[in-house]
């Protein structure tokens, strides 16, 4: 039995998957909540729903990012912790997972994934079949230039941003949890299919808070002291 697990914004996603069958669970953190109060009692269930235990697990898939430092860390220390009983775990980017809903949801391609980067920015990547550059961010303000004519899509929380500066072209989604989770299933399935990797590292795209506020002193640090600080 396979988990899959997305943590990358304000909604969870988990999904068991065994042979032909799945099941699958997306829920929100709430205000002042994080992923580390739902993620284990949702798995918890999952596992109930399935008439499984933990140790029917076989492997690990998780997100990596990007999105919240916190939400991030989250989930990719829960895949790794797993890991640490010996399960192999994989990795996919947010983008790959946002990609595969639209697709199993019968959007044709080309185009962009645009997540929320905070700060009035966009994180974004165009996709065709797989992605056609590496994921980078922007200021919303910029994005006409980037995105042009073509089609977009964005999580409902952060659209009616995106649709400020992009007025035309959005992808719509009649049921987003839904397709999240038909996406979720479908990459993992994909992905597992690969070579296992660990360490898992999440992919963030942007710099920590300390790093944008203390640039001078984070520059005289070691490489690799700044490789290692909590992000």
């Amino acid at each position: 039995m396979l988990l899959a697990l997305d943590t990358a914004t304000e909604f969870l996603h988990l999904a068991l998957i065994d042979g032909d069958q799945s099941w699958t669970c997306r829920m929100g953190s709430g205000p002042g909540r994080s992923h580390s109060e739902g993620l284990l009692p949702a798995l918890e269930g999952l596992l109930g729903e399935a008439r499984a235990t933990p140790r029917d697990l076989m492997g690990v898939v998780a997100c990596l990012g990007p999105g919240g430092f916190t939400s991030l860390r989250i989930g990719v220390a829960t895949a790794e912790g797993l890991g640490l009983t010996g399960l192999p775990t994989w990795g996919f980017t947010a983008f790959a997972l946002r990609a595969e809903a639209l697709v199993q949801a019968g959007v044709l391609a080309p185009f962009w994934i645009l997540l929320d980067g905070q700060r009035g920015e966009a994180f974004h990547q165009r996709w065709a079949g797989a992605a056609t550059a590496p994921a980078a961010k922007l200021a919303l303000a910029d994005l006409p230039g980037r995105v042009r004519a073509e089609p977009w899509w964005a999580p409902e929380a952060f659209a009616p941003r995106v649709a400020e500066h992009l007025p035309q072209g959005r992808v719509p989604l009649l049921d987003e949890g839904a397709a999240m989770l038909r996406g979720l299933v479908a990459l993992a399935r994909r992905v597992a299919q690969g070579h296992p990797e660990a360490p898992l590292a999440p992919f963030y795209l942007r710099e920590t808070d300390a790093e944008v506020n203390f640039p001078l002193a984070a520059a005289h640090l070691p490489e690799a002291l700044r490789r290692g600080l909590p992000r």
